[in-house]
């Protein structure tokens, strides 16, 4: 006899409802996803899900708000778009995870198989445009394969050296009926192996260099942070007593108000923190790549130390800087096997060297001027929240001086884009990272140039009342490319001046504007005002928007011009 349909027959559902499903499975809670024809599928499926939805008011924007939920909390973040435009949209985002390595799953929605190829209404190849630029990515063909993509992609994204997944799905796959197929609960990939993990002779090749050493420098980076080491790297640079200066990505992984402490190095860093690493006699380059900002000229840079690199990417073992040692190794395993027995010496002659140097070179500004000068503004930023923030800055002198007059104590407490120094940055991450941080302060930190470039996402902070405050350093320039031009282009001024000379006031009016989108906000002009308008700012429930007006003359110091050496320090 023929069964008739009933309702025991196995139900059907969309290859859309699949796909939520699966982030679902991965403990997906907030996704930042702007819908689009390719993408409506994804969306429709979202309306079922206890999955928060947070529209940007642009992809770039959800890209990076992605971004910093993922930096801020060390788990992957989940964005968005549709194709051709959306997904195109997407791509400085993407970028900038993978420069910095942060975990994130981006999901496109593709035109239908059947068009691929075609030319058809807003196709673009998104897997061969983010190639160079992702870890891995997967073009779905078959919603029955959705489990298994996204079980791998989230693998990929968190493990070994993080970093970005794309996963592209035509929507006839997302409207494809399949029955729901069990959710993958291990990942075996042939040839990955994320964890790699030092040898007993390598650990002691580690110690033997030390022991041997009178100059010794540690040079941490973002792998710190992002291995979650920040703890094990404290109690090792303690236990043996050697001087930390990190890189950018790295601020945070080791208390900078440690007399230990050397802040930061590279072309903006300290005097103190440049002269240690180069003229170390060891210097153990802890989950740092050696990038061009932190080295200038390969040959000069720690040209007599003895080097150590220990990095979980074997790819960045002698890539830049060649190695006396090299080890391929999870950071946070060789720091756990070093701290089981430390070598401890005093390294008298070394830190009074050090000590010289951090009196002769601190970081210092005009505090007498009559202006408000951005340092100040930063200083009393750290004092108004008692260095208890999350502060991220967009990309130029701001970033600059956010990271030298801020002192930071922790790790993820900094976010900044690093490798891509994308401007556009700042806010839209801070968004994100405000979404993850809820009782966190959240403090953007922006250029007015900066500010412009997504300033449409005061739309995203005002509907879905994230309390973000955003300060926008305003000097009418930008401000960066300026300080090039004054040092080392005769102060010609190539597109950089920002001020409409037909306006009777600063333009834009970002007080207003931030009106606009139902956000208050205060301008500020003089030191006088600046402490108040902070607590202001800072008691004020939900976002809010300080306009500060700061002369454009102030330069970044120190400076190491490009292409020359530490010695060639500028500092005034």
């Amino acid at each position: 006899m023929q069964l008739k349909h009933t309702e025991h027959a196995p139900k059907k559902i969309k290859g859309a409802i699949v796909a939520i499903k699966c982030l679902e499975h991965e403990g997906v809670k907030v996704l930042f996803a702007y819908p689009g024809g390719a993408s409506m599928e994804f969306h429709q499926a979202l309306c079922k899900s206890k999955i928060e939805v947070i529209l940007p008011r642009h992809e770039q924007g959800g890209a990076f708000a992605a971004g910093g939920y993922a930096r801020s909390t060390g788990k992957v973040g989940v964005c968005m778009a549709t194709s051709g435009p959306g997904a195109t949209n997407l791509i400085s985002g993407i970028a900038d995870a993978y420069m910095d390595s942060v975990p994130l799953v981006v999901l496109t929605g593709q035109i239908p198989k059947a068009l691929i190829g075609k030319t058809a209404f807003q196709e673009t190849d998104m897997i061969g445009m983010t190639r160079p630029i992702v870890k891995h990515s997967y073009l779905v063909m078959d919603a029955y394969d959705l489990p298994t993509i996204i079980k791998e992609a989230f693998y990929v994204a968190s493990t070994g050296r993080p970093g970005p997944v794309v996963i592209d799905v035509p929507k006839d796959v997302q409207q494809q009926l399949i029955e729901m197929p069990p959710y993958p609960e291990s990942v075996s990939m042939r040839g990955y192996k994320p964890n790699p993990k030092a040898t007993e002779k390598e650990i002691e090749m580690i110690r033997e260099a030390i022991s041997e050493c009178s100059k010794p420098c540690l040079y941490v980076g973002g792998g710190i942070i992002r291995g979650n080491a920040a703890e094990e790297l404290t109690k090792f640079a303690i236990k043996y007593n050697i001087p930390v200066t990190t890189t950018l990505m790295g601020i945070g992984s080791f208390p900078e108000n440690h007399p230990i402490s050397l802040k930061w190095l590279g072309m903006h860093g300290t005097v103190y923190a440049n002269n240690a690493a180069n003229e170390s006699d060891l210097l153990l380059a802890f989950g740092a790549r050696f990038d061009d900002r932190v080295t200038g000229p390969l040959p000069t840079f720690a040209a007599h130390a003895k080097i150590i690199h220990v990095d979980i990417d074997r790819s960045e073992i002698n890539k830049n800087k060649r190695a006396n040692i090299g080890i391929v190794s999870d950071i946070k395993y060789v720091l756990q096997k070093l701290n089981q027995n430390p070598i401890y010496k005093d390294y008298a002659d070394w830190f009074r060297q050090i000590n010289e140097w951090k009196a002769k070179y601190p970081l210092k500004y005009e505090k007498n001027s009559s202006q408000l000068l951005p340092q100040e503004v930063i200083e009393a930023v750290y004092n108004v929240t008692k260095g208890n923030a999350i502060i991220v800055p967009c990309v130029g002198q701001h970033q600059m001086w956010s990271a030298q007059y801020f002192t930071y104590t922790k790790p993820r407490q900094l976010i900044t884009s690093g490798g891509l120094g994308c401007m556009g940055f700042g806010f839209p991450t801070s968004i994100g990272a405000k979404v993850a941080n809820p009782d966190s302060t959240v403090i953007c930190i922006s250029g007015d140039g900066s500010m412009q470039m997504n300033i449409q996402e005061l739309g995203t902070a005002h509907a879905y009342e994230i309390g973000v405050k955003i300060i926008v350093m305003n000097n009418q320039h930008l401000g960066m490319v300026a300080q090039w031009e004054d040092r080392f282009y005769g102060s010609q001024r190539g597109n950089t001046v920002l001020v409409n000379e037909r306006a009777q006031r600063p333009y834009p009016d970002f007080v207003t504007i931030a009106k606009g989108y139902m956000i208050p906000g205060k301008e500020v002009y003089t030191k006088d005002e600046l402490y108040e308008a902070l607590k202001e700012m800072l008691a004020t429930p939900g976002p809010y928007l300080l306009d500060v007006h700061i002369e454009y003359q102030e330069h970044v110091l120190p400076m190491i011009p490009p292409g020359k050496s530490y010695k060639d320090i500028i500092i005034k």
